[in-house]
């Protein structure tokens, strides 16, 4: 592993009762250095229609996310059409082949994991995480969702507390956003 390699982060996303809400933390990491706490990896799209995360190098996601956008505006806001271009261009493209990230995406209906493996993954069970502390919190989720009547937003931050209490790369900086009833 290249000590020098820039871990940035746990994205979670959970879908429940017409609601979705997705999680992110805070820290940037480089190497064993915290480079920041307060960063902000989730947000909103489409006149707040979408609620989206990244996980992986910042300069390459926040390129994910320009691009993501754009395909959203050229299909009306089709979240799976959307999903499914930016995958095949970010697969085909010769430069954005290289970019180091992955995206959770989701609207009221649908959620998606991207990857620039060409990768479009919805979810059996409305959950979705990536990044370093991605298998934690979906574990944690998958319990919450399972054994409580917590809402979507509530499972999430709860979701990334556990993870981050166990993952070095996360921090309990969590923001969430949600969309939906």
């Amino acid at each position: 592993m290249n000590p020098n390699k820039i871990h940035a982060t746990t994205i979670l996303c959970v879908r429940k009762g017409g609601k979705v809400a997705i999680a992110g933390d805070g820290q940037v990491s480089f190497g064993n250095t915290v480079m920041k706490n307060t960063a902000r990896k989730v947000r909103k799209l489409y006149s707040d229609k979408i609620v989206s995360g990244f996980a992986g190098s910042a300069a390459d996601a926040f390129t994910l996310f320009e691009l993501f956008e754009k395909k959203v505006q050229e299909y009306g806001g089709s979240l799976s059409r959307s999903a499914v271009e930016l995958a095949r261009e970010w697969r085909s493209d010769r430069a954005l082949r290289r970019l180091e990230a992955m995206l959770i995406v989701a609207d009221k209906d649908e959620s998606f994991l991207v990857s620039g493996t060409g990768d479009v993954i919805s979810p059996d069970d409305g959950i979705l995480a990536i990044g370093s502390g991605g298998n934690y919190a979906l574990s944690a989720a998958r319990a919450l969702y399972n054994h409580t009547n917590l809402e979507p937003s509530q499972i999430v931050k709860e979701a990334m507390n556990i993870a981050a209490d166990i993952c070095i790369y996360t921090n309990h900086n969590i923001i969430v956003e949600e969309i939906g009833q």
